[in-house]
């Protein structure tokens, strides 16, 4: 009989032992984020400054939900990146499941956000209200990331809550196994938003080779 689990309840000990999901720490396994990457022009860092300055108000105010963060700051980025426009699309609360190879296990659940080119993944996107941490989603986006229909090809994730960010790249295979970039957060000097979207846009720029 197979169990039926919430990707929101999903543990990453659960996915350790049902699917042989393994962290991989070498920086050489995801240098999407940190290597070749495209420079933002001054244009962009206008943008994203005031985008920035935008967080910054809505947080001095209690609970900014999901949707606030997508509007602030996610959607934006994803503009800026040009994953909004041909031959990239969107679509929102994907329904998805995933079961373990000996179906002892299925994990149902949506994507916040799931950018496609044609059929293809290119980026699962999941935002959590602003005073959640981002590591709250960390088993639940990385579920979704195993349910990935193109075999073989790895997959890339991104958990915001408007101020932290966090990319994730998943290699499928009989040990699946994935990497984890740096948090980039708003309250550190400067901006990290430049640095958030030159990793989209590499992203981007991968997947349309």
């Amino acid at each position: 009989m197979t169990d039926i689990v919430s990707a929101k309840d999903v543990t990453l000990y659960d996915l350790e032992k049902k699917f042989d999901l393994r962290l991989n720490e070498d920086r050489q396994f995801f240098p999407e984020w940190q290597a070749d990457l495209p420079e933002t022009n001054p244009e962009d860092r206008k943008f994203l400054d005031l985008a920035k300055s935008a967080y910054m108000n809505l947080i001095r105010y209690p609970s900014m939900p999901e949707n606030a963060v997508k509007l602030t700051v996610l959607s934006p980025l994803l503009l800026m990146a040009n994953l909004l426009l041909p031959p990239f699309r969107i679509r929102t609360e994907a329904s998805v499941s995933v079961t373990n190879p000996d179906e002892s296990v299925t994990i149902e659940g949506r994507i916040d956000i799931l950018v496609l080119e044609q059929n293809l993944w290119v980026l699962v996107i999941e935002s959590k209200r602003a005073e959640l941490s981002v590591k709250v989603g960390l088993a639940q986006i990385l579920s979704y990331m195993l349910a990935d229909p193109a075999s073989g090809k790895p997959c890339f994730g991104l958990i915001t809550n408007g101020g932290s960010h966090l990319f994730l790249k998943l290699v499928p295979g009989d040990s699946p196994t994935y990497g984890m970039s740096k948090v980039f957060d708003l309250l550190n000097p400067g901006n990290d938003l430049y640095q958030v979207l030159t990793v989209l846009k590499n992203i981007r720029q991968l997947n349309h080779e």
